[in-house]
């Protein structure tokens, strides 16, 4: 098969399916692994996917909002990095929120065993998490919404929900963060929601690995300086840190683990 066809067959596997393991590429072209990442960094250099960690993602605009299996694939190792260290802000005892996103659902695995804990979300599958690893004296509570393609709930029901509560602290995903535009998401009902759960909370905590930087969704959550802490990883450019340290009181870089083989 010529290069232009097997590029042609990973496009169409990628806008169709919105990410696409290498293994999978490799066994539907009956080529080797290291000729799909090859082809995969070619593709990603002409700008038609973005090429992550065991596969490749449809490339997103300001207002596409990649599903959760597909972000789920992008920077592994950073995200459980970030988890681990936000993990150490929640205390027995508190009430927590945390918004949809891969990022904070792998938080989610990390305060399981945290008792007499309170958590809010939106997402669907943060409160899978926390109900399968249920533990003594801990409350999860779920709000009301219309589901979105990253398992969010959003709307009026879940804005309405979220006024009425007091939180000791949000921990928030975000599509993108950027100097001027601040924390971002693709998807105006999240932006809405995301917001409510913003105001809700004491303290805002971020959590958003190097790639988030200069990206940017079609609206702003909060404003950079929003965030009483940002927790990234130090792959984040000197030049976006000292704009964080600028804004931001409490930026915490974490180093990630190595990356399990795809």
């Amino acid at each position: 098969m010529l290069a232009a066809e097997r590029h042609a067959k990973i496009l169409g596997e990628v806008h169709g399916r919105g990410a696409v393991r290498v293994a999978e590429l490799a066994q539907i072209l009956d080529v080797s692994e290291m000729t799909v990442r090859r082809d995969l960094d070619t593709l990603a250099r002409e700008g038609k996917l973005d090429k992550v960690h065991g596969g490749a993602t449809r490339r997103s605009t300001s207002t596409e909002e990649p599903g959760f299996e597909a972000k789920s694939l992008r920077q592994p190792a950073e995200k459980e990095a970030i988890a681990a260290a936000a993990a150490e802000l929640v205390t027995p005892g508190s009430a927590v929120g945390l918004s949809a996103g891969t990022t904070t659902w792998s938080l989610a695995h990390r305060l399981r065993e945290v008792g007499d804990l309170t958590v809010v979300t939106n997402s669907m599958r943060v409160a899978d998490v926390l109900h399968a690893g249920h533990s003594s004296g801990q409350n999860v509570v779920l709000t009301g919404g219309v589901r979105t393609p990253s398992d969010a709930l959003v709307g009026p029901i879940a804005v309405s929900a979220l006024g009425q509560l007091h939180l000791d602290a949000v921990f928030l995903g975000v599509h993108g963060m950027d100097e001027i535009a601040g924390f971002t998401t693709p998807n105006l009902l999240e932006a809405d929601t995301d917001r409510a759960l913003v105001a809700a909370g004491r303290r805002l905590v971020v959590l958003a690995d190097h790639t988030k930087w200069a990206t940017v969704g079609i609206s702003t959550i909060a404003a950079l300086e929003d965030a009483d802490v940002v927790i990234t990883d130090e792959h984040l450019p000197e030049e976006a840190q000292k704009v964080l340290r600028e804004k931001v009181a409490d930026v915490r870089l974490v180093r990630p683990g190595p990356e399990r083989p795809s």
